[in-house]
């Protein structure tokens, strides 16, 4: 004869009164209640009942707060976890739902939209805690969920079954991915593996580190520069000017100049192998240059949690505006988890 388990003590008496993940509940349940609005507009009033959009969201970040590899093995633990139950909002001897509840709401409630407007509110609630002056800018590569055997020629010539490619001349012109068309070969640096792969930016502010913008492209030789006039452009929409650090990969020219018509003074490390920097000595004897400069350890910082802890070192999204949903998410989470200790450091 099967019994059913009693409790004495709610669910709510169950976490520890300090547990990390109570200021962390708190926050998110405030940007949750503004987004409201929102979710209403994306789920009919008629029809089956939906699984509450809210609840969907926490159990994400759950995922990526505890490095979880997959939304299969996120429900099981929710089955049984009662600090992940108290978090997403469910009872104790609540049911859970079907893992494959998250794919059917890739399109409506799991995309970029989203993520921008919960990366969003977020930093409304770091309100104080960042630099409105002083930025950093990089970017990192985020391998694709694609084989080397998938990347085939796009006429359809040649050996088409994926098999030996070596000696094979393969481009990004002539070749694509028939597992994740949206994934691009390209090579960290000299000497390093050629992958399929995604490009991630970031811009940190330099007071605590906190992500201010982020996006994903396409991996290019011009995405890094391209990118960072996208994501400065709006932060440089102010009357007095900003500084931003970075690598000598963005030492270009076009780049320079045009972030210097933005009112940006870019703190751009020199690339002066085999060329000339376009950073002269009016900027390198800057006390601020050498400031900026310093500071570039919060951005690896970032991508360092976001690849070790989070799940962008290999993501398993495929397509462009999936990874690009799955990174925003992550960079919110990020700030999330960082907030709540900022606050009660500088309070």
């Amino acid at each position: 004869m099967q019994r059913g388990m009693f409790s004495y003590i709610a669910l709510e008496d169950r976490i520890p009164a300090g547990h990390p993940l109570r200021a962390v509940r708190q926050l998110v349940d405030v940007v949750l209640a503004e987004m409201s609005p929102e979710f209403d507009r994306l789920y009919a009033e008629r029809g089956r009942r939906s699984i509450p959009p809210e609840r969907l969201l926490r159990a994400l970040l759950l995922q990526v707060f505890y490095s979880i590899r997959s939304e299969r093995m996120l429900i099981e633990q929710l089955d049984y976890n009662l600090l992940f139950r108290w978090f997403v909002g469910l009872a104790m001897d609540e049911a859970v739902w079907n893992h494959a509840v998250f794919s059917k709401n890739r399109d409506r409630l799991l995309n970029q939209e989203t993520a921008r407007s919960f990366f969003a509110r977020i930093k409304q609630q770091a309100a104080g805690l960042m630099s409105d002056d002083h930025f950093t800018v990089d970017g990192t590569l985020i391998e694709a969920w694609a084989s080397h055997k998938s990347f085939r020629r796009k006429d359809g010539g040649g050996d088409d079954s994926g098999g030996d490619f070596h000696g094979e001349k393969r481009t990004n012109q002539t070749h694509a991915s028939k597992t994740d068309p949206d994934a691009r070969l390209y090579r960290k640096s000299k000497g390093k593996e050629a992958r399929l792969s995604y490009l991630g930016h970031i811009v940190t502010e330099n007071r605590h580190g906190l992500i201010t913008e982020a996006m994903t492209t396409h991996a290019d030789g011009t995405a890094e520069a391209d990118a960072a006039l996208l994501m400065l452009k709006d932060l440089a929409k102010r009357s007095r000017r900003i500084t931003v650090g970075a690598d000598k990969a963005y030492d270009v020219a076009e780049l320079v100049s045009v972030l210097r018509e933005l009112n940006v003074t870019p703190h751009v490390i020199q690339n002066n192998k085999n060329r000339r920097s376009a950073i002269d000595g009016r900027t390198t004897r800057q006390v601020g240059y050498g400031i900026s400069l310093g500071k570039r350890w919060l951005v690896e910082k970032a991508f360092g949690w976001l690849k070790q802890t989070g799940p962008l070192r290999k993501v398993k999204l495929r397509g462009l505006p999936k990874v690009d949903w799955l990174f925003l998410f992550s960079c919110a989470a990020f700030n999330l988890f960082r907030i709540p200790k900022l606050k009660a450091r500088c309070a």
